[in-house]
């Protein structure tokens, strides 16, 4: 009996969100889809977390995921992109919650060091390693929707394992996990 699962990978920004499928089929990864979503053109944040929501809710919809993998924002010296980054997670991270389908972060390293073996790999080297693994015909110019794809194939590699990642399974398992932060 076969066993299948679809993992979504999102890769949350508020310029451009990059996300990619894929089919787990016997231990056995498929590609079937990577893209993004262009925001630059909007300039109301708002907005941009109102469409990345929404956008999130129709990839649910049409690959009817199992699993959600998201990177998770990375420490820069930019308070406010921090801040908007985290918002355009946290929204990601709402819709997907809000179809109870199970979300597990990532750091960037632990995504990149899954599929090139090098925590440090540029995105070009990420790319071309699941160009080359997953057997894409063509990258798209904007790598943010392999970074969408490498999220969901870090999971897929890290499905099993004990401290994979940060898992929620609902919004009573996302608060209870966060309770600490909220309170200081």
């Amino acid at each position: 009996m076969a066993t299948e699962r679809i993992i979504l990978g999102i890769d949350p920004g508020t310029t451009i969100m990059g996300f990619g499928v894929i089919e787990v089929v016997n231990k056995k990864m498929k590609f079937v889809q990577l893209n993004e979503l262009m925001l630059k053109k909007y300039d109301d944040h708002y907005t941009k977390l109102k469409l990345i929501f929404e956008r999130t809710i129709e990839l649910i919809d049409t690959y009817h995921p199992d699993e959600i993998a998201i990177e998770a924002p990375f420490f820069g010296k930019n308070v406010q992109s921090m801040l908007k980054l985290g918002r355009a997670q946290g929204v990601a991270m709402a819709a997907g919650l809000s179809r109870e389908i199970p979300i597990t972060e990532y750091l960037p390293k632990k995504i990149k060091m899954a599929i090139t073996g090098n925590g440090n790999a540029s995105k070009e080297q990420v790319a071309k390693m699941l160009q080359q693994m997953l057997k894409i015909k063509e990258l798209p110019k904007n790598l943010d929707s392999t970074d969408g794809l490498a999220a969901a194939v870090c999971h897929f590699y890290n499905s099993g394992q004990p401290n994979i990642g940060t898992p929620y399974t609902g919004w009573d398992a996302f608060i209870k996990q966060n309770e600490k932060r909220v309170k200081k």
